[in-house]
């Protein structure tokens, strides 16, 4: 049997809104799922330009071994990524998107029309669509068919408002994310009780994903592994 196929998404956007700082994706919320998906699934990187996508700088800890691990030897899946348009149309080859987080999605991944498309076609064809901290701003505007928001009363998750002001980034943002999130899915926002808390929401019956921030990344992972294979998980050990 082929293994199942997971398409993840990266920001192509590379500025901090008007600070002058760099940003892109974040090092650990595409390492730690990664990391839990690779043995058991096949893994396409796709980005909105396509080519290499930005690795935030600010996100690399070298504490965090399995990030730098992930940094130092698969530099080839974020430095030639796929152009997402390419996808459009084969959602029904895979089995998950998964939008990885990082501020860069905030600028171009939240308004990028192809990835609205994309989000419409995996959810229609009953595939999974998640995303982690930052990376549900692809969600947000995104509509089905019938012209409702996915994330229209589900319970969603996403970086929040106490977490941006931590990190002294709200006024450089476009948006607030947990603002919007909450009142697309009309009020369902869910966080974790302290900032920083590991928190991952799953919803329309394991078809969407989210998880809250960096700390949530590799129990999106679990999350998105547990939806695609169900009970084998427990007869795999």
């Amino acid at each position: 049997m082929s293994q199942p196929k997971v398409l993840f998404v990266l920001t192509s956007h590379n500025k901090m809104g008007n600070t002058g700082k760099p940003t892109g994706w974040y090092l650990p919320e595409f390492a730690h799922p990664y990391n839990v998906l690779a043995p058991h699934t096949q893994i396409i990187v796709a980005s909105p330009a396509g080519g290499e996508a930005p690795l935030d700088p600010s996100s690399i800890d070298k504490s965090d071994q399995q990030s730098m691990e992930f940094l130092n030897n698969q530099q080839s899946l974020f430095k030639n990524t796929e152009k997402l348009s390419k996808f459009v149309g084969h959602a029904k080859d895979f089995d998950a998107i998964f939008f990885v987080g990082g501020h860069g999605p905030m600028f171009d991944l939240a308004t990028d029309q192809t990835s609205h498309q994309l989000i419409r076609e995996f959810y229609e064809h009953n595939r999974i669509v998640s995303a982690v901290c930052h990376g549900p701003a692809a969600l947000i505007n995104a509509k089905l068919s019938d012209g409702s928001y996915l994330i229209a009363n589900a319970p969603v998750t996403g970086f929040s408002n106490a977490e941006e002001d931590a990190v002294n980034l709200t006024s450089a943002m476009p948006f607030k994310l947990e603002d919007e999130l909450n009142k697309n899915s009309g009020g369902k926002f869910e966080k974790a009780t302290e900032p920083w808390g590991v928190k991952v929401v799953v919803a329309k019956g394991g078809r969407l994903i989210t998880g809250q921030n960096p700390a949530s990344a590799g129990a999106v992972g679990e999350a998105i592994y547990e939806a695609i294979f169900g009970d084998l998980k427990t007869k795999a050990k």
